[in-house]
């Protein structure tokens, strides 16, 4: 699944061939996403409305419009964005194209179709914090993201570290690949108890996160299987995974065999002698 920077990295890709167009026409084949797509609130929404800006909140794309409804796209397992020209061919697993006045199609591709499209009117936007977003956790780029944040919410929690920031109630975006890469750079062991943890680890936990998430983007983010950007390029964030996807290679810092396990039912690679 794309985590927070393959996200960062498509509505950076998509600003320049977005922003500023108008949304003449949308088709959509019908087929079910994840949860149903309310092709005519859409079309209401915004048919001949301007494209204002292009935000990420989450592991979600936000297009703004000039009537202050929002289109919010997650893209799920497999999910791709990408800008055509009208003419080319749709690709198979092209669900919905929104045509632009420049001639352009925007096109949404999913094969799973875990995927999601919703829209929010004017009046739904200015709330989206208190509703769509109720129980999505701090931006890891923004100020609430802190030490004595996770520090407070910690308190008495068994939970292990890598449960813990992978929920996105506790901080958004962060999914299995980034939460191994900053485990492994910050040396904490991925099932140790959050109540277990102290505040410098905490700190170096946050400001490895941050390194390591802003690093990513840098790279268009990691391409594993299918991830794409706007101009359909793969990432190479990947080149870079220290354990990621490593088991039994020796660790980059000790040389020790990686070790691989499963928490929570999701792969987990760490170093036994570096992360404690």
């Amino acid at each position: 699944m794309p985590e927070l920077p393959e996200i960062e990295v498509i509505c950076q890709g998509l600003r320049p061939l977005l922003v500023d167009q108008m949304i003449t026409q949308i088709a959509y084949n019908n087929k079910p996403l994840r949860n149903p797509v309310d092709i005519e609130k859409i079309r209401k929404e915004i048919v001949f409305k301007r494209i204002t800006s292009i935000e990420r909140r989450a592991k979600y794309i936000l297009i703004l419009m000039d009537n202050g409804a929002t289109l919010v796209i997650h893209l799920g397992m497999t999910g791709n964005l990408g800008v055509f020209p009208q003419e080319s061919p749709l690709a198979k697993h092209d669900h919905v194209q929104w045509t632009l006045n420049n001639g352009n199609q925007f096109r949404y591709n999913d094969i799973r179709r875990f995927g999601s499209i919703h829209i929010l009117s004017a009046a739904e936007t200015e709330v989206r914090e208190d509703t769509f977003f109720k129980t999505s956790g701090p931006e890891p780029f923004g100020t609430q993201f802190t030490a004595n944040y996770l520090l407070k919410l910690a308190t008495n929690k068994k939970v292990t570290v890598k449960q813990f920031i992978m929920d996105s109630k506790v901080v958004v975006g962060i999914g299995n690949i980034y939460a191994n890469e900053s485990l492994f750079r910050a040396g904490i062991q991925p099932d140790k108890p959050v109540k277990d943890l102290s505040k410098p680890q905490w700190q170096a936990l946050v400001q490895t996160i941050k390194k390591v998430l802003r690093h990513a983007i840098e790279c268009g983010g990691s391409t594993i299987s299918n991830f794409l950007n706007a101009s359909q390029e793969r990432g190479y964030f990947q080149m870079n995974f220290k354990v990621y996807g490593k088991a039994g290679q020796p660790c980059p810092q000790c040389k020790t065999p990686l070790s691989k396990s499963k928490i929570a039912g999701r792969a987990t690679f760490y170093c036994n002698k570096c992360q404690r």
